[in-house]
């Protein structure tokens, strides 16, 4: 017994005359045709693993509040950066803008180093004094103000806290600038026509001035609204003699934006485009680098 207990897993026959490593071999055969089988599937694209379920989207309503999120991130970098609204107070620049009117301020360029120039419509900072007695427009209504006080601080709508002026520039640091009698008012001698001046205005209105020496970096503003406007002839007393830092300016009003009716764009008169406005310190200037460049030259050659 013992014998064939060994005989039987040494290889050696059954009783019945069938190997036993036969059977072990037809197994191992029917393993590797499973392979085999498995093999081809995955040659025909086919798996037989289950699909996996396509990952769900998420329902519009859960992606509202981020929608939300991102758009007025947006609006508050716009708001800090670029663009900015502004509602208009007083009528000192009738008739180019009117009470009520929105205009949009761009706060891109001063990021850049550019200055206001002459005939820009420009928004600045109070430099001091100059709206001390101006109250500011808040709604009675504390609902109305809260609304207002979230769409100001992203900038969709004006801040009714902020003490900011708009006027139209008229000289730049380095003019000259006077207005004598009934006018015309005058940047370094030379005579502006100014059809944006209110009608029935005089160019002075009722306060004549100058001549005036604007320093660098400060701006002299008035309205267009001459007879209506407590603009730089009115500040002359305070310090910095009734100029206002380049610094205070918020930025250029380039368009009117609401109401559609009155919908219009701010560009530049054609009279700040005059021939001779240039500032009186950048003509000799410009004359001694043009006079230093043949110098220069000559002396060059000299020394050869």
């Amino acid at each position: 017994m013992g014998d064939l207990v060994i005989g039987a897993r040494s290889g050696a026959p059954e009783p019945d005359g069938e190997p036993v490593g036969n059977q072990e071999g037809a197994h191992a055969g029917d393993g590797e045709a499973l392979r085999d089988a498995e093999a081809g599937a995955e040659a025909d694209g086919s798996s037989a693993a289950p699909p996996k379920k396509a990952p769900k989207q998420r329902s519009f309503w859960k992606e509202l509040p981020i929608l939300i999120g991102i758009a007025l991130i947006l609006a508050l970098v716009i708001k800090t950066f670029f663009v900015q609204a502004f509602s208009i107070p007083s009528g000192s620049m009738e008739n180019t803008l009117q009470v009520g009117d929105r205009v949009l301020v761009d706060k891109l360029t001063p990021w850049f180093g550019s200055e206001p120039e002459r005939g820009e419509v420009v928004v600045f900072k109070d430099p001091g004094g100059w709206l001390n007695d101006e109250p500011t427009q808040r709604s009675d209504n504390s609902f109305v103000r809260g609304v207002q006080d979230v769409f100001s601080f992203i900038g969709l709508m004006p801040s009714s806290d902020e003490k900011d002026l708009i006027k139209r520039v008229i000289a730049v640091g380095g003019d000259t600038v006077e207005c004598q009698g009934s006018g015309p008012v005058k940047v370094n001698g030379v005579a502006l026509d100014e059809p944006y001046i209110f009608p029935g205005n005089t160019p002075c209105g009722e306060k004549p001035f100058g001549p005036v020496n604007v320093p660098k970096g400060r701006i002299w503003v008035m309205g267009d609204h001459r007879g209506n406007s407590l603009d730089s002839r009115y500040h002359m007393d305070q310090p910095g003699g009734g100029t206002v830092p380049v610094d205070n300016v918020v930025g250029r009003a380039f368009v009117v934006a609401w109401p559609i009716g009155d919908w219009a764009t701010l560009p530049v008169p054609d009279t700040f485009d005059q021939k001779g406005l240039a500032s009186g310190p950048l003509v000799p200037t410009t004359a001694g680098a043009a006079l230093a460049v043949p110098a220069v030259w000559w002396v060059r050659r000299r020394r050869r």
